[in-house]
């Protein structure tokens, strides 16, 4: 693996042909300058001499070109060897494959992605040929099934009531109308638009405007407020700092609405209907102009330190964005995906290594193992806790005690006396310690 991460820097560094680029670029200079002489000359015998001139330097540079070219294809094709040695093409050690027969929501998962990443018309173009592709199979499938308890010229059954290779039929050769009225709703316009509308609110934080994204979130803000989502706060807050900053940050007009004092002027414009709920950060981001003179030193240094917090409260609106059209937050696909691609290498090490010992997992829907993911990836589970009548949440997870039941993390330790506790449901006794937190 070193060897190979070796190779893709350097072709990494070679990528851009930056030397390529300046020896045309000195090419196009040369035939342009050459031009303007000849056009200028009145004698023919210049314009003779100019292309004589002209040829060593022409024939020179596009020597350089060619070279530049011969060491990125040999680097690329030194980069595709150190590749299929380090991954050799077989196949993968999977004998069931568990989404085969549902061609739907592969599709959809795929469609909804195109659109998620901003690409409309290769969403378009992918849910019209999947579609196409569907009603062809259908009508397929459609044709045999109205021949039913019909017999070929040899006697054998074609499709019967009592034939049992139907079922084995896969379901994208048996596609409904609910599929393609499935596809057909991610061509909505309407969807597009919003989807449109959230990359132009993004490509606005991104360049550090945050108007278009405050308006959405007032206009939204009932919405939001029904989730419990302070969505519209921090976007007015980092607003508030952003003008705080100063135009020698901000890059903003030098006005009446820019600096301190316009930062206060939209703290009065904007705050007021916020004071309920985080009447405590307010009151914090008003006393910074105490601490104006010397701000890195001052409680309130964190709350101007905004490095990442144009970053972070893009991830926020993206978050919120998806969750009114009532998706996730980010795309299932790539989730998937980025999971599948972590397990993989488990997976195939377990299943060599219980091949070899002559003892398989037979059970297909489900792993022998945990697959190690990041923590982004493995998501809360739903779990009320028998003794405290509460549903868990990321702060009070769910914990599994070792006699096997499974109790809120909160209510363990109120049942702790030290480091000990007995289990409420059994009398088996354990350590805090030997409690683990569990992902149902």
């Amino acid at each position: 693996m070193e060897t190979l991460a070796k190779d893709l820097a350097a072709l990494s560094k070679m990528a851009g042909l930056a030397a390529a680029v300046d020896n045309i670029d000195q090419i196009i200079e040369q035939l342009s300058r050459a031009r303007d002489q000849v056009a200028q000359a009145r004698d023919p015998h210049i314009a003779s001499m100019t292309m004589t001139k002209l040829q060593n330097p022409i024939k020179l540079g596009f020597d350089k070109v060619n070279d530049s070219l011969k060491d990125v294809a040999s680097r690329n094709k030194k980069l595709g060897k150190a590749l299929d040695k380090s991954f050799p093409l077989e196949d993968l050690p999977a004998d069931h494959d568990a989404m085969a027969n549902q061609p739907a929501l592969i599709n959809r998962a795929i469609a909804m992605h195109l659109l998620r990443e901003g690409q409309f018309s290769v969403a378009s173009t992918f849910i019209d040929e999947a579609q196409d592709t569907a009603a062809s199979h259908h009508g397929l499938y459609s044709h045999l099934d109205s021949h039913d308890d019909t017999t070929s010229p040899e006697g054998d059954v074609l499709m019967g009531e009592d034939d049992s290779s139907q079922g084995d039929v896969p379901v994208s050769m048996t596609a409904s109308s609910s599929d393609h009225q499935d596809l057909s709703s991610l061509q909505s316009q309407e969807l597009q638009a919003k989807f449109a509308e959230m990359y132009r609110v993004l490509q606005d934080l991104k360049a550090r405007n945050l108007r278009p994204a405050i308006d959405w979130a007032r206009a939204n803000s009932a919405e939001l407020e029904a989730r419990g989502s302070n969505l519209e706060f921090e976007l007015c807050k980092l607003q508030y700092v952003w003008l705080f900053l100063g135009p020698g940050v901000n890059g903003l007009p030098d006005d009446e609405y820019n600096g301190r004092s316009g930062a206060l002027l939209y703290a009065r414009q904007r705050f007021g209907r916020f004071q309920p709920r985080h009447l405590s950060e307010i009151q914090k981001l008003a006393s910074a102009l105490v601490f104006a003179p010397n701000l890195g030193q001052s409680p309130c240094r964190s709350i101007f330190t905004i490095d990442s917090a144009f970053t972070d409260v893009a991830s926020s609106f993206t978050r919120e964005f998806c969750s009114l059209l009532g998706l996730s937050a980010e795309s299932p696909l790539y989730m998937a995906v980025t999971a599948g691609a972590l397990a993989l290498p488990y997976q195939m090490k377990f299943t060599s290594r219980t091949k070899s010992r002559g003892t398989e997992w037979t059970t297909s829907t489900e792993l022998a193992f945990e697959t190690p993911l990041p923590k982004r990836m493995v998501y809360h589970s739903i779990f009320v806790c028998p003794v405290a009548k509460e549903q868990t949440t990321d702060t009070n997870p769910p914990m599994m005690i070792p006699c096997g039941h499974v109790l809120a993390k909160e209510t363990l330790q109120k049942l702790c006396k030290g480091t000990r506790f007995k289990c409420p449901y059994c009398p088996s006794e354990g350590q805090i310690k030997d409690a683990r937190q569990i992902i149902l």
